[in-house]
């Protein structure tokens, strides 16, 4: 089984990547999707979170907001949350693979947004970088709801920068449109599965 680290920065198109990934048939793991779960209401991350960050349970679950005011411009808390988190992503990630072993799967994709910047590259067979210009990131990032300046620059400042994801990459997915995203995937999964 081959197993595809798919990552890139903020607004760089990696929904979209992992989306046509799994709309071909290549199982996912969202690590994004993972600590949703965990931080939902029963999920294994609301307790050690809740007595790290004192009033950022509400309801039974993380209030996401909250935590992010919390860690937000904090190194140390930021370090504290994910040594709280990573374990629990990783865990989930353990058993996504062994069901896929299972399950004789011939690729697998791990869509992690910090891939490179936590060393994760040691945990897959290639990886993957999606990659769009600097100027259509920053109008994509924009786009979305809630989303400002400051919030942009230090999501920014936790990521690798482009050009350093692009060369550490075994294979550079352009983003600049839907068709070239579905069109490279195509491409990548026939070129590992060959004739």
């Amino acid at each position: 089984m081959i197993v595809l680290g798919l990552t890139g920065g903020i607004g760089m198109g990696k929904s979209t990547a992992s989306t046509t990934f799994r709309r071909l048939g290549v199982p996912v793991f969202d690590a994004d999707a993972a600590v949703h779960a965990l931080q939902a209401k029963g999920g294994r991350a609301v307790a050690p979170i809740g007595a790290a960050f004192p009033g950022t349970i509400v309801d039974g679950r993380v209030d996401r907001e909250a935590l992010r005011r919390a860690v937000l411009g904090k190194p140390d808390a930021l370090k504290r949350l994910e040594r709280i988190v990573h374990p629990l992503v990783r865990d989930e990630e353990r058993r996504f693979l062994a069901a896929a072993r299972r399950a004789a799967k011939r690729i697998v994709v791990l869509d992690v947004p910090l891939l490179l910047e936590t060393g994760g590259e040691k945990r897959v067979d290639r990886v993957v970088v999606v990659s769009a210009p600097a100027a259509v990131q920053r109008v994509r990032v924009l786009l979305r709801g809630g989303m400002t300046e400051e919030r942009l620059a230090a999501i920014r400042a936790r990521q690798m920068p482009d050009r350093e994801k692009r060369s550490r990459a075994t294979h550079i997915l352009e983003t600049l449109s839907l068709d070239a995203v579905r069109a490279g995937v195509r491409a990548l999964i026939g070129y590992l599965t060959g004739p």
